[in-house]
């Protein structure tokens, strides 16, 4: 319902033949540069605000370019990086174009490797100097770097003061940044290390150059570099030379997936992207371990590395939930069972009236959990049925019957997301008036002011949409109480490591616990918290304590559920609105695989969540309790 930001997607493609064997089996030498781009589009969910390609040559001579980008932003961004390259061979004959020779002579972006970028910010950063892939160039093949990531780093003061400390003058304070100059300068010192080496065997000239390019290892390079990283990462380079890397954070909280055979590999954040693209079954599809390493050397040799020990799983639930695709067999199967869980609640919450409610979705996400939440009530309905038939077969008339094997969960689709508002759409009124259009209702799927009306969504974070649009449209039809059912827990604290979620104040869960402890005189206890959290703000070293967690301990879950259904119903509203929330235990017992639950228990991962979540309960109280 509520579009959450995510960064990012990444994509890359390694080709272990030589481009004559992919013009001859599949008619182009283009074969990898159109899986890229296929991988990018099957992934354009994960990033809408720009998008970036790199390419490297591996048979080019001295004074040809052998290393290309392209970047663009906007919606827009992978047709226009993809309409660009292709319009360098416009004016070329068609006897040019599948000219293999040709083209490795004389074509930008006619390479074996390949790495595409699909942007969404989270650091309020734009413009194209931030679209990945980054780039750093040198005389020296070898020291040339591109570099792309789907992350957040909650470190990103640390790693500067480390690499300044070594004299580095990154160029813009920036995580991207600063990271691709720290991976630079060690695959600098590698380079150099090799430079030694070889002179010491007595290499010569391009004998040294050829010989650093068959040895170097960039393992060596991420072993400096990865340990210092805090935060949720996959980070993917490939050098001018011809290597290529892609690296999984310790705890595993973004995901990253590779398939290889003796033609290609390829990398994508999604599996069901390699599945469509390359058309392979799901166990030809390996997942990147946590704190492992996918290298492939100028050779084409492909192997894996631990780069660092694995750390606690913390696999993110809410690229289950949310912004995986849902075709992932598995991610399938789980949002059907969180839909499943919710069974209970839900018929609480509505009296077990199943002859008086109406069970729908809200468009597009939440379907694969309505459809869980579909097969638990049949479930259910099919006990009671059975249970019905045989306490009374003796009593039972032919009508009485009739009637229980007719009666159904009446499912309809009652909300259809009809427009999006556009950027230009002014803030304010305005744009709040426009909001309440963006979804429309299907008249007469409900019988007025007689039935309840219940609506999955896969999460709730800010409820601005709830409150502004989806509420008050669900209520023209007249039911006699509206039920929102969230497939997730409730959103209560900020993600840092990759998610567009970082201000307490835009949580609907946080506004409605400061609502109840104001309205029940407990303001002391957010004075408390907020002391607690500027004494260990400074604090260097030790365990740290997420100080956030105290405004909810006062409330229960429903407490708080409550409290927000109160926030978001306008008071024209003349239907009962509840909202019932995902426990916990739920989320964990239909994805198992995938603990990391932050955003809902407040227990994260990594350091330097802990320490952000604290900051931004701090700038709250400073900027916006304290001035009330």
């Amino acid at each position: 319902m509520e579009t959450l930001k995510h960064e990012c997607g990444v994509a890359m493609v390694r080709l272990l033949k030589p481009l004559e064997f992919y013009q001859q089996k599949y008619g182009t030498w283009m074969y990898g540069l159109n899986k890229l781009y296929l991988l990018m589009e099957k992934q354009h969910n994960r990033g809408q605000e720009g998008a970036g390609l790199a390419c490297v040559k591996l048979e080019a001579e001295a004074g040809e370019e052998y290393m290309f980008r392209e970047r663009a932003l906007g919606t827009g961004a992978i047709t226009e990086i993809f309409a660009s390259v292709h319009d360098k061979y416009k004016d070329l004959t068609p006897e040019q174009l599948s000219d293999v020779a040709y083209a490795t002579a004389n074509l930008p972006f006619a390479g074996e490797l390949y790495m595409g970028h699909l942007r969404y910010s989270t650091t309020g950063k734009s413009g194209l100097s931030y679209v990945h892939p980054f780039l750093r160039r040198n005389n020296w093949r070898a020291k040339n770097l591109a570099l792309c990531g789907n992350f957040n780093l909650t470190n990103v003061d640390e790693v500067f003061e480390q690499i300044t400390a070594k004299g580095q003058h990154p160029r813009r304070y920036s995580d991207t940044y600063i990271m691709l100059e720290q991976v630079g300068h060690r695959l600098d010192r590698e380079v150099e290390r090799l430079y030694d080496i070889c002179m010491e065997e007595g290499l010569q000239g391009r004998d040294i150059t050829r010989a650093i390019e068959e040895r170097i290892d960039l393992s060596n390079v991420l072993k400096y570099c990865v340990p210092t990283w805090d935060g949720g990462f996959v980070i993917c380079g490939i050098t001018g030379s011809g290597e290529m890397f892609s690296v999984r954070d310790p705890w595993g909280i973004r995901p990253a997936f590779y398939y290889q055979d003796d033609e290609i590999v390829v990398l994508a954040s999604e599996r069901p992207v390699i599945q469509t693209v390359m058309n392979v079954h799901t166990e030809d599809i390996k997942e990147l371990n946590r704190g492992e390493a996918l290298l492939i050397n100028k050779e084409g040799e492909v192997s894996t590395r631990q780069i660092v020990e694995p750390l606690q799983n913390a696999a993110c639930s809410f690229e289950r939930i949310y912004f995986s695709r849902g075709s992932d067999v598995d991610i399938y199967k789980e949002r059907k069972r969180l839909g499943e869980n919710l069974v209970p609640a839900i018929l609480k919450a509505v009296d077990n009236d199943l002859n008086h409610t109406v069970f729908s979705f809200i468009p597009n996400t939440a379907e694969v959990a309505y459809f869980g939440m579909q097969e638990g009530l049949n479930t259910y309905l099919n006990k009671l049925k059975k249970d019905w038939i045989a306490d009374r077969s003796h009593l039972l008339r032919e009508d009485e019957l009739e009637n229980i094997l007719s009666m159904r969960i009446r499912c309809e689709k009652v909300a259809i997301k009809d427009i999006k508002l556009r950027t230009f759409i002014a803030e304010g009124n305005s744009r709040n008036d426009l909001a309440a259009h963006v979804y429309d209702i299907t008249y007469g799927s409900i019988v007025p002011y007689q039935d309840n009306l219940v609506v999955i969504d896969d999460s709730i974070v800010r409820g601005t949409t709830l409150r502004q649009s989806i509420i008050s449209i669900l209520d023209r039809l007249h039911p006699k109480k509206i039920v929102i059912v969230s497939s997730s827990p409730q959103v209560r604290y900020p993600d840092y490591y990759g998610i567009d979620m970082s201000r307490m104040n835009e949580f609907i869960a946080f506004k409605a616990a400061v609502a109840l402890l104001c309205e029940q005189g407990k303001q002391s206890i957010l004075m408390e918290a907020y002391h607690k959290a500027k004494q260990q703000q400074g604090q260097k070293g030790g365990k740290l304590v997420n100080y956030v967690k105290e405004v909810y301990t006062p409330f229960t879950d429903a407490e708080i559920s409550r409290k927000m259904a109160q926030l978001l119903t306008l008071d024209y509203i003349q239907a009962k609105v509840e909202i019932v929330y995902q426990t916990i235990e739920g989320l964990h017992s239909a994805c198992p695989d995938h603990p990391g639950d932050w955003y809902f228990s407040g227990d994260y991962p990594t350091p330097g969540g802990i320490r952000m979540v604290n900051n931004a309960f701090i700038n709250y109280m400073e900027e916006e309790f304290f001035k009330q």
